[in-house]
């Protein structure tokens, strides 16, 4: 058994939570903030089958999309001092962790 921890942007998280519901794939939705840009992300934890992290994991893709977009840096949030120019940087997508499960217990 595997536990997924899937890190999306909020936009793609309700595209994603219905691409779950849609699939049969059970998944427990967090409220995060992401450390560098400061916005607020999704985490899933997705406990499933060995034989099922491909499914889970091409459903993720599939519904998380990457972006770019303009910010203006600031040294207290990135701890850089980049100017004042807007920096165009790539957001979304998903980061995925998968992790072993020696034991999954439901009450």
């Amino acid at each position: 058994m595997k536990l997924i921890i899937a890190i999306v942007q909020k936009e793609d998280s309700n595209k994603l939570q219905r691409a779950f519901v849609k699939n049969n794939i059970r998944a427990t939705k967090l409220s995060t903030t992401g450390g560098f840009l400061s916005q607020g992300n999704t985490t899933f934890m997705v406990g499933t089958a060995d034989e099922s992290v491909d499914k889970v994991l091409k459903v993720i893709k599939g519904e998380s999309k990457a972006r770019e977009e303009y910010m203006n840096p600031n040294m207290v949030t990135t701890g850089f001092d980049m100017g004042s120019q807007p920096v165009k940087i790539t957001v979304g997508g998903a980061t995925c962790f998968v992790l072993p499960v020696e034991e999954f217990k439901r009450f």
